[in-house]
């Protein structure tokens, strides 16, 4: 693929993602409708945060370690596609009827929403290994791997930011949409069914 061809491909799957709902969509929506506009745009900034500091952690590895090893190349492809098949196949064949998030999980302060939009990224491995398994597979030959991967990191930011200014601005439609088992069971399936293929291309990709 070329550079134009992969930031195309990855901006449509990663928007796909965005608008699936998880646990940083029900922070924002809670805090947006329990503390106002302002904690709800801090939690955004700190989700955001948390996602790009996962995607320099995994470019300046992830660079390093498969230009150096063929050995290293194959571990990752295998446990990466084996994670996308279990999660994909996991929302294909068990997708939510809802989606909550603890009442501990919403500060109503600016600082204290920046503070755990941050840490819960940050602190879930699962971002990691999901950023390791999704984000080389959009990285075209010929170019630097770590500052290609980053890019893609921060356009995935980019379009939460958007995805949150969304949510906060409709706040009680959207989390009335989002409540719906019919709109989460259709967004888990979409999301399982692109994870099931890139886990699929990932297995059968070559260094």
């Amino acid at each position: 693929m070329s550079v134009v061809q992969s930031l195309a491909t990855f901006l449509a799957t990663a928007s796909l993602l965005t608008l699936t709902p998880g646990l940083d969509t029900a922070m924002i929506l809670r805090t947006a409708a329990s503390s106002g506009t302002r904690p709800a745009w801090f939690a955004a900034i700190g989700i955001g945060m948390g996602c790009l500091a996962w995607g320099m952690i995994v470019a300046v590895g992830l660079g390093a370690l498969l230009a150096a090893s063929e050995i290293a190349f194959t571990a990752v492809k295998w446990a990466g596609a084996a994670y996308l098949l279990w999660v994909g196949l996991h929302l294909l064949l068990r997708p939510r009827a809802s989606f909550e998030v603890p009442a501990h999980a919403v500060d109503r302060r600016a600082a204290d929403s920046l503070r755990r939009g941050f840490l819960t990224n940050i602190l879930n491995p699962k971002i990691g290994v999901f950023y390791v398994s999704f984000l080389p597979q959009f990285v075209p030959a010929g170019v630097s791997v770590p500052l290609f991967t980053v890019l893609l990191a921060a356009i995935h930011v980019g379009l939460g930011l958007v995805w949150s200014a969304g949510l906060i601005a409709a706040t009680v439609p959207m989390a009335r949409l989002l409540r719906r088992a019919a709109a989460i069971k259709l967004l888990d399936r979409l999301t399982g069914g692109v994870f099931v293929a890139f886990g699929i291309k990932l297995a059968l990709s070559r260094h």
